[in-house]
């Protein structure tokens, strides 16, 4: 007997009911041509690693059957082939190892083997050496530094400008300029020398004076009266 494989990705698109109608399309192929089916696993809806016909999700199928030769290989990939609804597949060929993995996986038996008391009192001595290790490697904390109080700027006080006494302009004096004005000559009295008449003086004094008299125009005295 021979062992196989076949793992198929449906269209997400389709409804459950024909996703399951098309799982069941190809189990029937199987018993068809004289296999038998050993166990079907829906695996589910899963992401893409790459978008496949626009695609980033697809519904997973896994199918494994065993027969006497493999003579439904290569009709199970024409029909897979052709078909619409299935975006990839892949057959693979089991051998014992193959087989002995799968019933174990089935079974429960992969990823949860249960560990000896043994194995666990190790793993704590362990942990507990590789703890204190990393203690001892690890540093003390550093202290936390004391942060220094905000020390407060003392403002100055305002500093009141002097006024300046004003200033009291002394006017000089005005300088008493020098007349360039020569001085008045001092006049020279000389003494007088008295004139003495003469007779013919005398005699001419009292026509003269009469005329003076006749010439002289009215004070303004007389104009009043």
């Amino acid at each position: 007997m021979k062992n196989y494989e076949v793992t198929f990705i449906v269209d997400p698109v389709l409804s459950n009911d024909e996703i399951e109608t098309t799982s069941k399309a190809y189990q029937t192929l199987v018993k068809d041509e004289g296999c038998s089916i050993v166990n079907v696993d829906r695996l589910g809806l899963k992401q893409l690693a790459y978008p496949i016909n626009k695609r980033s999700s697809g519904v997973y199928y896994c199918i494994e059957f065993s027969g006497d030769t493999g003579a439904i290989i290569p009709k199970m990939e024409l029909a897979l082939r052709r078909d619409e609804r299935i975006m990839r597949f892949l057959t693979v060929a089991l051998d014992k190892y193959g087989v002995k993995y799968n019933e174990d996986k089935r079974a429960g038996k992969i990823g949860t083997v249960k560990k000896d008391k043994k194995e666990d009192k190790k793993e704590d001595k362990n942990s507990r050496g590789r703890n204190s290790r990393n203690s001892a490697k690890t540093p003390p904390p550093a202290a936390k530094k004391e942060e220094a109080a905000p020390v407060k700027k003392e403002e100055a006080a305002p500093v009141k400008k002097e006024e300046a006494a004003p200033v009291k302009k002394e006017v000089s004096a005005p300088a008493v300029v020098a007349a360039s004005t020569p001085a008045p000559a001092a006049e020279v009295v000389t003494p007088e020398t008295p004139v003495t008449p003469t007779p013919a003086a005398e005699a001419v004094a009292p026509v003269f004076a009469a005329a003076a008299a006749v010439t002289t125009p009215p004070t303004a005295k007389s104009e009043e009266e």
